[in-house]
């Protein structure tokens, strides 16, 4: 049985319970900024933390979480959406549980002809396939027919936002037998706070549909495990984040921030949340009953996200700034992050898992650079109906 080898300095004590209200240990030391800071607001990090890892280090984190931990290999089925960042996680997962032995069929939502399977990351889902795995397309709410009855030892839905998408396949899965159930939330239902970062265990918005289905789950399935991610990066992600930087960087465009461009967020590279959920099917008794952030343990500021854009184009950058209210625009449809401090930390992965990170964003955004200039579309004639509205009122030139 391999051994994963880790830090002895993790500062989590003990997790906190399953949905219990918010309790954090002293140990736990957490940044204190206002909600109403978006616009200005102090952080205070140690040193220590300011350093990404190193190539050699990442490498060694990477062929760490890769690393088979069980000698019992598992039947593993991913439920898989087709749309949205998401759709990024069941691939890599498929990967790199097929790189550990395990058996794998990925479900896609929808029919294997459409035109969507056509867009990363399902045109690659040859390299599942050619890696000894199983794709299978369908309805997600006759999972079982479409599985054709074949039996599994682990469920992940990496589909379903509410409980009328879930429950179906939740209920298949426990009737058929599977010892273990993940489910893919969202770090997008914790309420806000005047603490930062989101930690496992912080109050949930009541309302929020993954919160049904994170209960449902709790109880119907024996041995589950709750991930919440945030943004993420990774080769295959068809979702427009880095890009949107990189289409108006490549331009000689101003780059409009709204407000004050210090809001903190968090965005992690896919291989990181997939070596999270490969490392809770092979530890089920750890990860039992868990909720994890499934996210870096880095946060960047959305100035530092567009200079780090910035250089890995190799280019230089105009940040303007401004304020949605006043422009009279829906920074939701200008912008592709949230408007406002939204960081978690993966405080329980660390400490319950023995998971450690690898994202490192200069390097990650030079490969997001590269296949964006490879498929071209750095010379795609674009508009910027909504750009040109923020810097006409800011009064800001454009060049022609």
């Amino acid at each position: 049985m391999a051994t994963l080898v880790f830090s002895s300095s993790l500062l989590l004590s003990s997790p906190p319970s399953k949905f219990s209200s918010p309790s954090l240990s002293p140990l736990l030391p957490r940044f204190s900024l206002s909600r109403s800071s978006a616009l200005s607001s102090s952080l205070s990090i140690t040193p220590s933390s300011l350093t990404y890892p190193t190539p050699s280090k990442r490498f060694a984190l990477s062929a760490l979480s890769v690393r088979a931990s069980a000698e019992v290999k598992k039947k593993v089925l991913i439920v898989n959406t087709n749309s949205g960042g998401h759709a990024v996680i069941g691939f890599y997962f498929a990967k790199q549980l097929l790189g550990s032995g395990h058996e794998v069929t990925i479900l896609t939502v929808g029919e294997e002809s459409s035109d969507k399977m056509k867009k990363p990351p399902f045109n690659r889902f040859s390299e599942i396939v050619s890696a000894g795995g199983k794709t299978v397309w369908g309805d997600p709410a006759e999972v079982g027919k479409v599985v054709g009855g074949a039996a599994f030892d682990v469920v992940l839905d990496n589909n379903g936002k509410d409980l009328d998408a879930v429950r179906p396949v939740i209920d298949w899965a426990k009737s058929s037998g599977v010892k273990q159930f993940l489910f893919i939330s969202s770090a997008g239902i914790y309420k806000l706070t005047d603490e930062l970062p989101h930690v496992e265990g912080d109050v949930v918005k009541a309302d929020a549909g993954h919160v049904g289905v994170e209960k449902y789950i709790a109880e119907v399935f024996g041995i589950w495990a709750i991930f919440r991610p945030q943004y993420m990066i990774g080769s295959g992600n068809n979702k427009d984040c880095e890009e949107w930087f990189y289409d108006r960087i490549v331009r000689d465009r101003p780059v409009p921030i709204p407000g004050s461009g210090m809001q903190l967020t968090n965005i992690s590279h896919v291989r990181d949340l997939s070596s999270m959920l490969t490392l809770a099917v092979e530890k089920p008794d750890a990860a039992n009953s868990r909720i994890f952030n499934c996210v870096s343990d880095r946060a960047v500021t959305l100035d530092g996200m567009t200079r780090l854009c910035a250089q890995a184009a190799g280019r230089p950058v105009n940040i303007v700034h401004y304020d949605p209210k006043a422009v009279g625009i829906d920074a939701k449809k200008a912008f592709p992050f949230r408007n406002m401090h939204f960081y978690a930390e993966p405080r329980a992965a660390k400490d319950i898992l023995g998971w450690q990170g690898t994202t490192n964003l200069p390097e990650d955004l030079k490969e997001r650079f590269d296949e964006y200039v490879k498929i071209g579309r750095d010379k795609k004639p674009i508009t910027f109906e909504i750009d040109d509205k923020i810097l006409e009122s800011l009064k800001v030139p454009v060049a022609v």
